[in-house]
């Protein structure tokens, strides 16, 4: 497979092929990710793509799943990801999923029938970057959305019958407001109702203006129960009809694998327990990443 720059993918594509349809991301402009650092944003040339499809079927046939990469693999056109999705129909007949990362953006710009034609050609789940409940938090932050756009963004992938997964970020506002961005992205969380949610705590990156941020001591990083604390409050605030609420990564302090509404109070009673001083916090060394 011919990767550029970093690949980046969701714990649960472990098993994925990784299909590397664009480099980058469309907006690399968010105060905490240094994952595209230097990177401009671009789709890759079909005729790499369609290699790396022929490698994929001589040596990854039995694969179920594939990925498809960078970090917003939707902000390429609609019908170049129909050829892509073809393709891997035509030589990759025995996968069952396939999946992306999607922005706000990259979904405004497309159209609910874009979506609904690369869902039939097997797209079926998107992973987006929620982060926060808290417009003024967002804005901080640079995420260059709003909440109800990311609202009406995910109300659409819904109606075009994929799933999706949602990530928000425990301790982003720091040591205050956090009371505030905890109960208003478990809001958020619920108004959204994603398959998926998936809780990843803040740590920050160098060479990220909000590194340069916390060495200057302009944000206060929470400290570990700090930070569990915030997760029982953003949990308390969630309500699934029906979904995952995951906080597996490698993180966070205590890790979570919940089915809402149904484990929600064991959920609570965990992350009380590791505040009492019952269950023990994944120590720092632990957590690098």
């Amino acid at each position: 497979m011919q990767y550029e720059g970093n690949i980046i993918r969701p714990p649960s594509e472990a098993d994925s092929i990784l299909l590397q349809v664009t480099v980058g991301c469309s907006h690399n402009g968010c105060a905490f990710c240094g994952a595209y650092a230097g990177e401009r944003f671009r789709v890759k040339d079909e005729a790499t793509i369609f290699a790396d499809v022929e490698f994929a079927a001589r040596h990854m046939s039995g694969l179920r799943r594939v990925f498809l990469c960078d970090g917003d693999a939707m902000a390429a056109p609609r019908a170049f990801l129909e050829r892509v999705l073809q393709r891997v129909r035509e030589r990759l007949p025995r996968v069952a999923r396939i999946a992306a990362y999607a922005s706000a953006k990259s979904l405004r710009a497309k159209s609910p029938d874009d979506l609904r034609r690369l869902r039939a050609l097997g797209l079926s789940m998107l992973y987006t970057g929620l982060e926060s409940g808290d417009d003024a938090l967002l804005a901080r932050m640079g995420k260059g959305t709003g909440v109800a756009d990311m609202l009406a963004q995910a109300d659409k992938v819904r109606r075009a019958g994929m799933k999706l997964s949602a990530t928000v970020i425990v301790g982003l506002a720091g040591t205050v407001g956090w009371e505030r961005h905890a109960r208003l992205t478990g809001e958020a969380l619920s108004a959204m109702a994603p398959d998926h949610a998936a809780a990843l705590t803040l740590m920050p990156v160098p060479g990220t203006s909000l590194w340069d941020d916390w060495e200057a001591g302009r944000f206060t990083l929470p400290d570990g129960p700090a930070m569990v604390r915030e997760l029982r409050l953003l949990l308390e605030h969630t309500t699934l009809r029906q979904g995952l609420f995951l906080a597996d990564h490698a993180s966070n302090h205590v890790p979570l694998t919940l089915r809402l509404p149904r484990d929600k109070a064991h959920g609570l009673a965990v992350l009380d327990a590791a505040l009492e001083g019952l269950g023990a916090l994944k120590s720092e060394r632990a957590r690098r990443l």
